[in-house]
């Protein structure tokens, strides 16, 4: 005999998902077409037709901890042509907005995440937090916009000096005490969320065929998935194939790997600085000594990665204002991300440029605006759409690991 389930309709669930983004799901009345027209989408137990119509009866356990709506990259295809504007893939993206937001606590961060009214919230903390030290730095210098030389004892105000950021805060560097704390935070509750998110993926019954024969370790789907999934983007390049979708994969990749430079470079600024500080490694200093001249190898890659995650977030912003709004929609978690990348990219270059003319009354107020906005980035990021950088990619290596995607 077939085990009888019952159905517990969770409409508040409904309601919520509504607001994140998946406002026309009740459009749907399952005639597959999105299961077909996906291709990306398993022959097995095919995504979203089965989420919508989870989604229409409220079953909020079985979405979110179904492993699906990480699987789709939401390229468009199955809102495109879906005969009653459904919608399909955007209530895939609502329902991951809806992880974002639950998935680690504090909540309340994630509810802030939702919602533009919060942003003065979210954008006031590092707000306040760099004001202080700068006033407080002001009084002990008696100027606002200083301008600096470099000393063996640190940085001192001088007449015909130098714009140098750093001079803004009190002791050594004490903006690597405030962002390593915030790193740390960070990695902390990803760890939280990612044990939960992989907790959810266990639960759920397994319907699906198992497409390998011998289940490879966690950490070797890992790998596969970073090299392929991460690095190449290679599911993404056969999600659809429009120019839309060529526009999004050129803009993720520049985006992407503007990233990794600029990471690169701030590990490298951090290395010489500190590491420049143990006794036989002097030599490492010379690359933590900021400012750098414009002719420096790390100057040059900060700038390269400034252009390509300009060129990058201008693609993407592009081809979002280009999207047919009956067709897909624009999530506040959509625009927030964009805006923020957008912030960090033309306050970083403009604060070079600001240093490089020595005009100190816009350079900090600039630099200013870019501490924040580097701090809104990285300091809710489990609970923003760029964390589905982390949470997709462990998603995918569990879907390998299964057998719900083959290895490479």
């Amino acid at each position: 005999m077939s085990q009888v389930e019952r159905v517990k309709p969770d409409l508040q669930f409904v309601k919520e998902l509504q607001k994140v983004g998946g406002e026309s799901l009740k459009k749907c009345y399952q005639c597959a077409t999105c299961s077909v027209v996906c291709p990306i989408s398993p022959a097995d137990d095919p995504y979203p037709r089965k989420e919508m119509v989870w989604a229409q009866w409220g079953l909020k356990d079985r979405l979110v901890n179904d492993i699906d709506i990480w699987l789709c990259h939401n390229c468009g295809e199955c809102s495109d042509m879906c005969p009653r504007g459904a919608n399909p893939g955007d209530l895939l993206a609502a329902l991951r907005n809806m992880t974002y937001r639950k998935l680690v606590r504090p909540n309340v961060i994630g509810s802030w995440m939702s919602s533009i009214k919060y942003l003065p919230i979210l954008a006031g903390i590092p707000a306040l937090i760099y004001l202080l030290i700068w006033i407080a730095r002001a009084s002990v210098l008696g100027t606002a916009f200083p301008l600096f030389k470099a000393t063996e004892h640190g940085y001192e105000v001088a007449e015909g000096g130098k714009v140098i950021y750093g001079g803004l805060f009190p002791g050594d560097y004490c903006i690597d005490l405030i962002f390593g704390i915030v790193a740390i935070l960070v990695i902390l509750c990803f760890y939280a969320g990612i044990k939960k998110l992989i907790k959810g993926f266990d639960a759920m019954p397994k319907t699906f065929v198992v497409g390998q024969k011998a289940k490879p370790s966690f950490v070797e789907s890992l790998v596969e998935t970073i090299k392929y999934e991460v690095a190449q983007h290679t599911r993404f390049k056969q999600c659809g194939g429009d120019e839309s979708t060529t526009t999004r994969v050129k803009g993720h990749m520049l985006t992407f790997y503007a990233f990794i430079i600029l990471g690169i470079v701030t590990s490298a600024i951090a290395v010489g600085h500190w590491g420049g500080r143990i006794p036989g490694l002097d030599f490492l200093h010379a690359m933590g000594d900021t400012p750098l001249p414009l002719y420096n190898p790390i100057k040059i890659m900060a700038l390269v990665g400034g252009v390509l995650l300009l060129i990058g977030i201008y693609k993407l912003t592009k081809r979002r204002l280009n999207l047919d709004a009956q067709k897909h929609g624009s999530s506040y978690y959509d625009w927030y991300l964009l805006g923020v990348i957008w912030a960090i990219a033309v306050t970083g270059l403009l604060c070079v440029l600001l240093r490089w003319t020595n005009i100190a009354v816009l350079a900090y107020p600039c630099y200013y605006i870019h501490l924040i906005s580097v701090f809104l980035l990285i300091a809710y990021l489990p609970w923003s759409k760029l964390g589905h950088l982390v949470y997709r990619t462990m998603a995918l290596a569990y879907a390998r690991k299964i057998g719900r995607l083959p290895m490479n």
